[in-house]
C-alpha cells in the first residue's frame, strides 16, 4: 500500500451493487494523485456463513480491484451499528483525511445521499473531507433490466457454452446468471471468477458463444 502521502488517507465505502467497482476505481485514482494510502470498506449486518452467491462474488472482484489499486480492503461483516457508526471507527483508526461514498441508494445505505446521513457522519468524523459519486443512468438502472442474480453454471459443449442451474461434475464455471426482465428465454449476464478477476459474458438462449467475449470487468 502506497505511504507517500503522510497528510491524506483516503477510504472508499462499497455496497452491494454495481456501482462498487466505479468507486473504486475513482478512490484509486484519487489515491494515486496524491501519492497516498487507500482503503476499501464494507458493511454487512450478516454472519459471513450467511452470505449468498451473489454477495460473495462482489466481495471477491471488490477485493481483487483493491489489490490492483494498492489498497487495504476491510470488511466489517455481522455489524449491528449504524453504518455511520462504523465509518467512523475506520476512519478513526486508519487516520482518514478523505472518504468516497456512492450516490446510488441501497438496503441500509438506503440514506447515503440524503442530509440526515451525512450530517450523522460528520458528526462522526468531522475532519474528514466527503466525496459523493453520481452514479451514470445504465449502472443506476441496471436492477429495471435484470431479475435478481441466482446461482448458476456453464457446461462446455460443440455449440459453446450451455447454462444450466444445477451443478455437475462437467460444471466448467460457477458463477451468478442475471435473467432479461420480460423475457421467457434465459437471456442475461452471466458474472463468474475467471483466474481471481471477474467476468460478464452475455447469455443469449442459453448459451454463451465466446468465454473470452467478456463484456466489462
Amino acid at each position: 500500500m502506497k505511504t507517500t502521502g503522510v497528510n491524506e488517507c483516503i477510504l472508499v465505502c462499497v455496497y452491494y451493487g454495481p456501482n462498487g467497482e466505479r468507486l473504486i476505481r475513482r478512490g484509486g485514482k484519487l489515491a494515486a494523485m496524491l501519492e497516498c494510502p487507500l482503503y476499501v470498506l464494507t458493511v454487512d449486518s450478516q454472519p459471513e456463513d450467511e452470505w449468498d452467491i451473489e454477495k460473495i462474488h462482489y466481495i471477491a472482484a471488490w477485493k481483487n480491484l483493491a489489490r490492483e489499486h494498492g489498497a487495504e480492503f476491510i470488511i466489517k461483516y455481522n455489524e449491528k451499528r449504524p453504518v455511520a457508526k462504523v465509518i467512523g471507527e475506520v476512519a478513526v483508526s486508519k487516520k482518514i483525511t478523505q472518504v468516497v461514498l456512492g450516490q446510488t441508494a441501497q438496503n441500509r445505505w438506503e440514506e447515503i445521499t440524503k442530509g440526515s446521513f451525512i450530517n450523522v457522519l460528520l458528526n462522526e468524523i468531522p475532519f474528514v473531507d466527503l466525496h459523493i459519486i453520481s452514479v451514470s443512468r445504465d449502472i443506476k438502472n441496471v436492477d429495471e433490466f435484470y431479475e435478481k442474480g441466482i446461482r448458476a453454471y456453464l457446461l462446455h459443449t460443440d455449440e459453446g457454452y450451455k447454462l444450466c442451474f444445477n451443478h455437475t461434475q462437467h460444471a466448467i464455471y460457477e458463477g451468478i446468471f442475471y435473467k432479461e426482465v420480460g423475457t421467457d428465454f434465459n437471456n442475461g449476464l452471466f458474472k463468474f471468477l475467471k483466474d481471481e478477476e471477474m467476468i460478464e459474458v452475455r447469455v443469449k438462449d442459453d448459451y454463451v458463444k465466446d468465454i473470452n467475449e467478456g463484456i466489462n470487468v
